[in-house]
């Protein structure tokens, strides 16, 4: 009998984003045997809604980053669940190390610079990123502001580009390539479209269609996901068939794997994951691309601690004072770029720590963050900033089933001639069985690091297998 969408055998590794995508739409084309196996307890990958404060926070995905050619606005623009910041940030100040507030109207002058340095534009250019932000910064500087203290409009570009870093994920701007920043597509509108009260957990629930009086229900995906099953090796076999083994010792045969773990997974397990080994080309693709690690940390307190006219602030370091910080223990707070307030969440702070730094601090205990927090405060603060309450934050690089936040294309990548194709490309057994397909938002040409890429790259690679199959027949 031929194989056909009814009976074929589709696994997919990964609860995340893009395998619930994937599994979403090959269930509503006619798929019926269709398994996810996720090695967490639980579902949604690197959206983690979980309950905190007056509501929920977001330990991962947070934002749904603008309106035009994205998938998950374009889902649910005519719902009203998604809510926009209406410039809530515009405000937020800027303070230097020795409590100086920087004048507001002086702030956003070298900001609009800053943000005007940025590479862009079609034409193909090469290098870093830090390289072409940093040359254009201080010749605009020379042009527009020569005037302006150079100590901080050094401040000033150096929290630039540590903001900018964890937008992207990376340990500095200097590892970036400039093309994979032009070749991104921004979605345009608002960036900080947010999910109001039930957090980034309700985009998965409208994929899955839960209904509203199902609170923990996996709609389409009710007994098709098996939680806490580790995949420890994907064999491509002979005739036309995937076999999977679990760490827990469970066997399945597949006739189509599509493979959604995390780059930071790939590259820490793909030598002893895949049999037989990955061909060159995406070996070299998972060396080459990088997994970022970008931290969150939440307090919540009695009554907000900032004051009414504050959202939130950035902070510029003096030299002087990054020199000391660096002898001291606190040496991580170097890598905060910024402390503000959350949306619909009028008790809480939030602080961003990224890189290096915020890989070190899942090292640490909650009491030391907690302690690095408080003086960090007092360092840059004239007010009193209280022990909060109740204190969670997000440890991705530590995790075995994640080892990091998000990807982007390092300035290495284009030198080994690589990136998020040579990722996404399909892998064949030895009789030219499309065995082995490859989804996440690592593997999107044009939205890795987000959601929607994620969503984007799991309904592609459901396509792909939609289209190897007629209703009832199989199109090698």
């Amino acid at each position: 009998m031929e194989n056909c969408r009814t009976s074929a055998r589709i696994l997919i590794i990964g609860a995340g984003t893009s395998g619930i995508a994937a599994a979403t739409r090959l269930l509503q084309n006619n798929f019926q045997n269709v398994q996810i196996l996720e090695a967490e307890n639980r579902i949604g990958g690197r959206i983690n809604t979980i309950p905190f404060g007056d509501n929920v926070v977001d330990m991962g995905a947070q934002w749904c980053y603008g309106k035009q050619s994205n998938c998950v606005y374009e889902m649910v623009k005519d719902m009203g669940i998604l809510h926009g910041t209406d410039d809530y940030y515009s405000t937020i100040k800027r303070v230097r190390s020795n409590k100086e507030v920087i004048q507001h109207e002086l702030g956003c002058a070298i900001h609009d610079i800053a943000l005007r340095s940025m590479p862009s534009g079609p034409n193909p250019v090469v290098g870093s990123f830090g390289t072409h932000l940093t040359e254009n910064f201080w010749r605009n500087i020379e042009t527009e502001m020569p005037q302006l203290d150079r100590d901080l409009a050094n401040e000033a570009l150096e929290t630039f580009a540590k903001h900018e870093s964890s937008i992207i994920g990376s340990d500095s701007l200097f590892d970036v390539s400039i093309r994979e920043h032009i070749e991104y597509h921004e979605c345009d509108g608002d960036k900080l479209l947010h999910w109001g009260t039930k957090g980034y957990k309700r985009f998965l629930r409208l994929l899955m269609k839960v209904s509203e009086d199902d609170p923990e229900g996996l709609g389409l995906l009710e007994g098709r996901v098996h939680l806490g099953k580790k995949v420890t090796k994907i064999e491509l076999a002979c005739p036309s068939k995937v076999i999977l083994r679990c760490e827990d010792g469970d066997y399945f045969e597949a006739d189509h794997v599509i493979c959604t773990v995390s780059l930071g997974v790939l590259q820490e397990q793909h030598e002893k994951l895949f049999v037989p080994p990955l061909p060159p080309a995406k070996v070299n693709a998972i060396r080459s691309l990088t997994l970022g690690t970008v931290n969150k940390l939440y307090m919540e307190f009695e009554k907000q601690p900032l004051p009414d006219d504050w959202v939130g602030f950035f902070c510029f370091w003096l030299a002087k004072d990054l020199k000391e910080l660096r002898k001291t223990e606190y040496s991580w707070l170097e890598g905060i770029t910024g402390c503000h307030m959350v949306t619909c969440q009028p008790r809480l702070l939030m602080v961003w720590v990224n890189g290096p730094h915020g890989r070190h601090t899942e090292t640490l205990s909650d009491e030391k963050v907690m302690e690095g927090l408080q003086w960090f405060f007092r360092k840059f603060l004239t007010f009193e900033i209280p022990p909060p309450k109740r204190f969670v934050r997000s440890k991705w690089f530590s995790n075995p089933n994640f080892r990091g936040s998000w990807s982007f294309r390092p300035t290495i990548a284009d030198d080994r001639g690589t990136g998020p194709w040579d990722l996404e490309s399909p892998v064949k057994g030895e009789d030219g069985h499309i065995g082995l397909l490859f989804a996440g938002e690592a593997t999107s040409r044009n939205h890795f690091s987000t959601v929607h890429g994620a969503v984007e790259a799991g309904f592609r690679e459901a396509n792909r297998l939609i289209a190897l199959y007629s209703s009832c027949g199989f199109n090698p």
